[in-house]
């Protein structure tokens, strides 16, 4: 198809999904609530619609009082029943895709229910939004003269009791159009590969010679595949490559520590960034602006959002607050309903919310992944801001890290430990770490109190980590690929001990 034709189409629908995105711009709160009710009149038939007394819900309030909050523990009977073919348990349209996550902290894997609607309500809307937003922000784009290089999960699908699991992205290759598969590199087939080291370079040998304009994918492992794209091909960065490279779709961990290393591969000014806030559960937020660290969310995917202000999070106060009643720059845990069924649903991340007109977000970290052993709630989006700040300072680049409390013994001090792989490191280690300290203190008030004269904190204990040691522990756990990641930061020591065992 000639490109100004795709470029027209493209421009039709865009113009005419505006109008909608418009409307839950200009009546966030009202299209939220419509879209709850709406969802509870779908479900008052299910098993779960009338223990709960859907049939009689007309408001957010009686909803909330109604309906438990819980965790994927809590829905985890149900939702096995429904892998063993049961209907109409949770949600009146038979579930017959579930996508297996293991989540970043915990080997035993959960099953998200993906339901017809949600597949095409919410994941494949939003990939044809996020093509809108970009295009309308780049008018000159040529993305259609090429194909788009994506990265997906490694595992393969699997049929039990007449249910399909897998990872997500699979179940999504698998029910793609047939048109996506004409503008995608690689092929399903090598998407869908099991062996993950075999597949990345077969995804090299097949995408190496296509026009790929456009990539797509999780940034560390995305960082992986196009370093062996380099290494293959013998280029010095990706432009040589691809020619028409111009975007790069990213999400599921944080762009922070891998900014640096994508420039340097990615060497063009004009080269643009995307980032994407989706999961298991549901595709949630979009960027919508060039040059933009936020993230507008999506309101009309057939989710309905709560949020658990982080100071109550499972405390005996807990409690959730509808969109409406969000303040800036706080931090809440998500809870989610949709329309696959997830009822008052805690999907384990936290964001904060940096505009409220519209609604835009940015992911802070997991509600599982912080350190507050001492009462200093350090957060992801702590340690990322400090990191980056301190290797712009002494020119280090960082491939991977992990951290943990050092627990307190006796009169011994607690301290924070970290175990850091560096691309490049730092000259000095013990300058790095004095400056990594006070970047913690200027970013994190409660971990400054702690660390006044070394009162309950003394400074942290940092540890260079062998090159590869943090692949070849996800080799060792069978999480190579997909959504999988290292744990940043723990309450526990049980990651950094495994890790520092491996460190040799």
């Amino acid at each position: 198809m000639p490109i100004p034709l795709v470029n027209s189409i493209a421009s039709w629908f865009l113009k005419k999904r505006f109008h909608q995105i418009e409307l839950f711009l200009k009546y966030p709160n009202e299209v939220q609530n419509e879209l709850l009710l709406s969802l509870i009149n779908m479900a008052k038939d299910t098993e779960i619609g009338k223990q709960y007394g859907f049939e009689s819900i007309t408001n957010y309030k009686t909803f909330a009082e109604r309906i438990p909050i819980k965790n994927y523990e809590g829905w985890q009977d149900v939702i096995e029943r429904s892998r063993r073919g049961q209907t109409n348990i949770f949600w009146p349209s038979p579930i017959k895709w579930f996508a297996k996550s293991s989540g970043t902290t915990n080997a035993k894997s959960k099953f998200i229910p993906v339901s017809s609607e949600s597949l095409e309500d919410c994941h494949y809307a939003a990939g044809k939004d996020l093509l809108c937003m970009y295009l309308n922000n780049n008018e000159d784009s040529q993305l259609f003269t090429g194909k788009s290089l994506r990265l997906g999960g490694s595992k393969e699908l699997y049929k039990e009791n007449g249910t399909v699991f897998g990872d997500l992205s699979a179940i999504l290759i698998d029910n793609m159009p047939f048109w996506a598969e004409f503008s995608s590199t690689p092929s399903s087939k090598v998407s869908l590969m099991s062996d993950w080291e075999y597949k990345m370079q077969a995804i090299v040998d097949e995408t190496i010679n296509e026009n790929v304009t456009s990539l797509a994918g999780v940034p560390s492992w995305m960082l992986v595949l196009l370093n062996n794209v380099l290494e293959t091909t013998g280029k010095q960065n990706l432009h040589d490559v691809w020619p028409n490279l111009e975007v790069y779709f990213h999400g599921g961990v944080s762009f922070t520590p891998y900014v640096d290393q994508y420039k340097k591969i990615l060497p063009k000014n004009n080269f643009k960034y995307y980032e994407i806030y989706n999961a298991s559960e549901g595709f949630f937020a979009i960027q919508d602006q060039n040059n933009s660290s936020e993230l507008l969310l999506m309101l009309d995917y057939g989710i309905f959002y709560e949020f658990i202000p982080m100071n109550i999070y499972e405390s005996s106060d807990e409690c959730a607050i509808p969109l409406s009643e969000v303040k800036l720059n706080q931090n809440y845990a998500v809870v989610i309903t949709t329309n696959a069924g997830l009822w008052r649903y805690k999907i384990g991340d936290t964001v904060r919310f940096t505009s409220l007109n519209p609604y835009r977000i940015k992911v802070s970290g997991r509600t599982r992944h912080h350190i507050n052993a001492f009462g200093e709630e350090l957060i992801i989006e702590n340690a990322e801001d400090a990191l980056k700040k301190v290797c712009k300072r002494t020119k280090a680049e960082i491939v991977d890290y992990t951290a943990a409390p050092i627990f307190m013994k006796g009169k011994e001090k607690g301290a924070h430990e970290w175990l850091i792989e560096f691309k490049t490191p730092p000259e000095d280690l013990n300058y790095f770490n004095e400056l990594f300290d006070n970047a913690l203190k200027s970013l994190n008030s409660d971990y400054e109190a702690k660390r006044y004269n070394n009162l309950t904190l003394n400074k942290p204990k940092i540890h260079i980590a062998r090159q590869q040691l943090f692949y070849d522990w996800l080799k060792q756990n069978n999480k190579l690929g997909g959504q999988h990641k290292i744990p940043r930061l723990s309450n526990t020591r049980d990651y950094i001990d495994d890790l520092l065992s491996l460190n040799s």
